[in-house]
């Protein structure tokens, strides 16, 4: 398994570890539960590492990411960062993934783990317009520092005022003693933060320096179990249960991310815009359990009847709503906020209903 600066920090802080998208990660420390209400009301930090960082550079940059993204990155200036997805031929997504506008001429593609060499190989089978590529990944570590309480901790270790870096923006300045860290209030827990990219030789020094100035606010390490329950309690999207080869973004809602704006002529642009137009068989909604029951991925879903219209791609227990919460793909007709559907768990129909996320307001 491939390792990230951090692997062995966390084995010594004994970690649950389990391999994830070939790395060797840690899932838990002292609990989800315990670790997730550490970031909605606190500090914590998640090593993430193992996402995969592609620069794009040269007089065709621009050019290169409108043809392979959904999103209309014209519209970014330096020092904004856009979420899109890489659409395939087929319809469906090869990816979800942020574009950081660096510096002019200069963009950040930041890729899931999973997909580094499915997306390396994509983008530089479709860079049709000699724009230069570059795969960083495996030299740039990542550390997501999340809640309400990161900011004030943060700023004890650099000179940037982080107040002034607005929602999905960025700098780069120096941090712990570092130079040239990209600073991004981003997140993927719905509950406020930073991202902070650095070279691997510096992850020691930027860690210790967060854990040491974090320790007034009891700051922890959070594994990807309870990444998993802070991203779905949002209805974020994760790329391999909510979102996929054969899912299409208009599908999956992300139909604001899906720009047909003139003269950005990406890949399948024809096939998405006839969706946005004519409709699609099945939609990704959110829903809660009403009844008692934790739902999973692969789980059913019927109407009253017991008619199958659909199935369960993320679910879990909520640690705040203290229910069973879920995103699946239904039928356009079920996919309306308010409707009553059931989940099939062990043969039970357990009662739901649709509801507009995110479920943690």
């Amino acid at each position: 398994m491939k390792t990230t600066p951090f692997t062995e920090v966390h084995i010594a802080l004994g970690a649950k570890m389990q391999e994830f998208a070939g790395y060797n990660m840690p899932i838990e420390y002292t609990g989800i539960i315990e670790e997730h209400m550490t970031v909605v009301n606190g500090v914590g930090v998640f090593d993430v590492s193992h996402m995969g960082e592609f620069w794009v550079k040269g007089p065709k940059a621009l050019d290169f990411i409108q043809s392979v993204t959904s999103n209309d990155a014209s519209v970014l200036t330096v020092g904004k960062a856009q979420y899109t997805c890489l659409p395939n031929e087929q319809g469906g997504i090869v990816d979800d993934l942020l574009v950081y506008f660096y510096e002019p001429d200069k963009y950040l593609m930041v890729v899931n783990a999973a997909n580094i060499e499915k997306d390396w190989n994509w983008c530089v089978s479709h860079n049709k317009v000699g724009a230069e590529l570059e795969n960083s990944s495996d030299r740039i570590g990542q550390l997501a520092i999340q809640g309400p309480k990161a900011q004030q901790v943060l700023q004890r270790l650099t000179v940037v005022d982080l107040s002034s870096i607005p929602y999905y923006c960025f700098t780069t300045g120096e941090f712990a003693g570092c130079k040239n860290v990209i600073i991004s209030n981003t997140g993927y827990t719905g509950a406020g933060g930073f991202e902070l990219y650095f070279y691997k030789e510096d992850a020691m020094r930027i860690w210790n320096a967060i854990f040491e100035a974090g320790k007034p606010e009891a700051i922890k390490p959070v594994g990807l179990g309870a990444r998993d329950t802070l991203r779905l309690e949002m209805g974020f999207c994760l790329y391999g249960h909510d979102l996929d080869d054969t899912t299409s973004p208009i599908e999956a809602g992300l139909g604001w991310i899906t720009k047909f704006v003139d003269g950005k002529n990406f890949t399948n642009r024809v096939e998405l815009e006839r969706q946005k137009k004519e409709g699609v068989s099945r939609k990704l909604c959110a829903f809660e359990l009403i009844d008692r029951g934790i739902p999973r991925q692969g789980y059913p879903v019927v109407d009253v009847s017991d008619n199958e219209i659909g199935h369960v791609t993320s679910g879990t227990m909520s640690p705040v709503l203290k229910k069973g919460i879920g995103m699946a793909y239904v039928q356009p007709a079920f996919a309306k906020a308010g409707t009553e559907i059931f989940v099939k768990v062990r043969n039970k129909n357990l009662k739901a209903q649709v509801v507009r996320p995110p479920f943690r307001k």
